[in-house]
């Protein structure tokens, strides 16, 4: 999944996970199942979805659409196209112009037909290599249908010499750099993969007597489903109701290297990562910003959602109280009204509300996941403002943001991530707020079980992010000019 798809304007200053899969073998009415999962995912990526499905008297059947899982994937006209007991699907963010100029192919599950069956794949992650790939495979006769990195891998296994699709997969993901948990499915097979490195999550349940793959444990959840185990770093399983369970390890095993993101803001806070609770992480990341940035104050309030379980911790450890000074609309869609230019600056107000009556005349604690532009950051300390607070102090639950992933995160170009350009007191004068504080990569660390913090030499997570150390050189990136950090 390419990177930099333009901002919405109700949502111009998050990073944005580009998407989230899902797969069931065993049961019945799979697609049912698929489109619970997806809605559960829904926060993966909210622009489009799409569910393939395999039944012996049909064959492959596949739907995809633009718009929310609740809105298309409900439908019994449409679910009726969907039948047999084993499916995958795909919810993601568009990644090329606006959802109005993104083609319907590009939309995943991607479908291929080769010589022993066909194939459907949904990919998360981001292919670092893929434009290399790309150019390669055109050169040797390959017709892309889309716009997506994705399909890189569907072209790879057309041109595998193996007998098999898992052995094809296999071979296509060597020649893969980058990130990618994978959910496919031949005719009776579904296959669940993830890069040597583990960047993205994918989880292993059961449900009766059927098998689950997804980006996340909530979404098992839903359903009902019995979470066994992540699929491990480097580890491809292959499922069918005849054989069971078989579990590969394809790639040169290294050290994993999961996404620390996913514990500040992607995943949902009901999920499981790596055995912790999200939502215990979250919270221990504001004891230790409490502990790291305190400050006298009369109230700490979160921005919702993504602040709220970080400022719990911050006001536990710290004994101020907490309170709910920012109210969201939960009913406005993404699609609410037409994006004007006057609406557009109407945005956070269309979707935040502050509550007057408690903040006039407090100290506020703000607290909040993370500043990228810091668009919002300002808007929402306008509003505090303009409501009679007496102060505003940000606390922010991850370091800056001061490096793009290429790893399936929609990030801006660097130049436009606020703390590629500033200093802290530089962000703290140009957000116009009492004081500024972001948690350290040290104690980030610590919230997410590293008791010594991060180690320097061989770190836990990937945190390009924050660090500017990546763990797979973005090639693509680096041959249109990107500067990588220079060495201390």
């Amino acid at each position: 999944m390419r990177n930099l798809p333009p901002a919405h304007p109700f949502d111009d200053d998050k990073l944005r996970e580009e998407c989230g899969v899902f797969g069931v073998v065993g049961v019945a009415d799979a697609a049912q199942f698929v489109a619970l999962g997806l809605h559960a995912l829904q926060h993966r990526g909210q622009e489009a979805g799409g569910i393939v499905t395999h039944d012996p008297t049909t064959g492959f059947n596949s739907a995809r659409r633009f718009g929310y899982v609740r809105d298309n994937f409900t439908s019994p006209d449409i679910m009726a196209t969907l039948p047999g007991s084993l499916g995958i699907g795909h919810v993601r963010y568009s990644t090329a112009g606006s959802k109005g100029q993104t083609a319907i192919r590009d939309v995943q599950p991607f479908f291929g037909e080769f010589s022993m069956g066909g194939a459907a794949i949904a990919h998360n992650g981001n292919i670092t290599n893929a434009t290399a790939l790309r150019r390669e495979l055109i050169d040797r006769g390959s017709i892309f249908q889309s716009s997506s990195d994705s399909e890189c891998i569907i072209h790879l296994m057309a041109r595998s010499l193996q007998r098999n699709i898992p052995e094809r997969m296999k071979d296509a993901l060597r020649r893969v750099e980058g990130a990618f948990s994978i959910v496919a499915m031949t005719r009776t097979k579904l296959i669940g993969v993830r890069d040597p490195l583990g960047v993205r999550p994918l989880v292993l349940g059961r449900v009766g007597e059927g098998w689950v793959l997804s980006s996340e444990t909530c979404a098992l959840d839903i359903i009902g489903a019995e979470f066994l185990r992540e699929v491990e770093p480097g580890e491809m399983v292959v499922i069918s109701e005849k054989d069971g369970l078989q579990s590969y390890h394809p790639f040169e095993r290294v050290k994993p290297r999961f996404c620390i993101f996913e514990h500040v803001y992607f995943s949902r806070p009901d999920s499981i990562l790596g055995g912790r609770s999200v939502y215990e992480t979250r919270r221990q990341i504001g004891v230790e910003l409490a502990r790291e940035a305190p400050v006298e104050a009369d109230l700490v309030c979160p921005v919702p959602d993504s602040g709220t379980p970080a400022a719990i911790g911050y006001s536990q450890e710290s004994g101020i109280p907490y309170a709910m000074g920012i109210i969201r609309n939960q009913y406005v869609g993404r699609t609410f009204i037409e994006p004007t230019d006057h609406i557009r600056n109407m945005g956070v107000r269309l979707k935040l509300n502050i509550n007057r009556a408690l903040v006039a005349g407090k100290r506020i604690v703000l607290v909040d996941d993370s500043v990228v532009r810091g668009t919002t950051s300002r808007k929402i300390k306008e509003m505090i403002l303009d409501a009679g607070a007496a102060a505003v102090h940000f606390r922010i639950a991850s370091p800056p943001t001061a490096w793009p992933c290429f790893y399936g995160v929609d990030t801006p170009q660097r130049e436009k991530l606020l703390a590629a350009t500033m200093s802290e007191e530089e962000m703290r004068s140009h957000l116009g707020v009492d004081s500024l504080r972001f948690i350290s990569l040290d104690g980030l660390y610590r919230a997410a079980g590293e008791a010594n913090g991060r180690d320097a030499k061989s770190p836990a997570y990937c945190d390009a992010c924050f660090s500017g150390e990546y763990p797979v050189a973005p090639s693509d990136m680096i041959e249109n000019g990107f500067q990588l950090k220079a060495a201390e």
